[in-house]
């Protein structure tokens, strides 16, 4: 059975003592308000990882990153170590956001060295695909997000790709307050795990946690994650206010 995650990606957002404090809002209310097994991830700037992770004290909520450099070690100046991350004792990394996709020109290439990196250091990938509103409209989007995979994650073997966690993010729908309707999402999540089942097998697929990431929030969460091929959610700023961010998680309550 495939775990249900909620994951909330800070960006650049918080400085030290604010994400200490929107953090351990979220632990408390996680610990006094969660009745279910899914899981929470906050995915925080580098700077808070270390202090986040001292304040977990549950079982229920994960600290990752946002990113690692795709070197295990060397002459790379203001870059983060997967080996460095994993020190902290966070569990996650965000791959593939479309942010690091287009400001910083990420390769599909570049990004399946990050994903080895990450399994070598028992960090779990969060590896994000989806499409341009561009790709969308001249309906490219399956063929963009099959490239993705392929070049990304399936030249894992099916152990490792068992401890991945994929998440859909529709570029056109990422703080433009747009939002694919559940059907749109569906079928894309639909798509996804019908390749993997292709690229492995329909085990590997049933059991591949998919997240819908692009302006989740308390509203339309649940009608989101009510889709069968919908397993959680890639929060950004609905994860920087404690009350949405707890909102969106509690939809698996019931």
């Amino acid at each position: 059975m495939r775990k249900n995650i909620v994951a909330g990606n800070w960006k650049m957002n918080l400085d030290y003592e604010q994400g200490l404090s929107l953090f351990s809002e979220i632990v408390n209310m996680v610990k006094d308000e969660v009745v279910g097994d899914q899981e929470v991830v906050v995915c925080s700037p580098a700077i808070h990882l270390h202090s986040l992770h001292q304040l977990t004290n549950s079982n229920k909520v994960s600290v990752g990153a946002q990113n690692i450099y795709q070197a295990e070690s060397g002459a790379y100046t203001g870059e983060v170590s997967a080996a460095q991350v994993r020190s902290t004792g966070a569990e996650y990394v965000i791959l593939g956001h479309s942010e690091r996709r287009a400001y910083f020109a990420e390769t599909d290439e570049v990004l399946a060295e990050k994903v080895n990196l990450a399994l070598k250091n028992s960090l779990k990938p969060i590896f994000c695909i989806g499409e341009t509103k561009d790709q969308r409209e001249q309906g490219e989007f399956f063929n963009v997000i099959q490239e993705q995979l392929e070049k990304g994650v399936f030249h894992l073997s099916a152990s490792e790709f068992a401890k991945i966690v994929l998440a859909y993010e529709p570029v056109w729908a990422i703080g433009t307050g747009l939002t694919a309707s559940p059907e749109q999402a569906q079928e894309v999540h639909a798509f996804i795990r019908k390749s993997i089942a292709k690229a492995y097998n329909s085990d590997v697929a049933e059991a591949t946690t998919i997240l819908y990431g692009g302006s989740c929030n308390p509203t339309n969460a649940k009608e989101l994650f009510s889709q069968t091929d919908i397993d959680g959610g890639l929060i950004g700023g609905a994860s920087l206010k404690s009350r949405d961010f707890l909102d969106i998680v509690k939809v698996f309550n019931t």
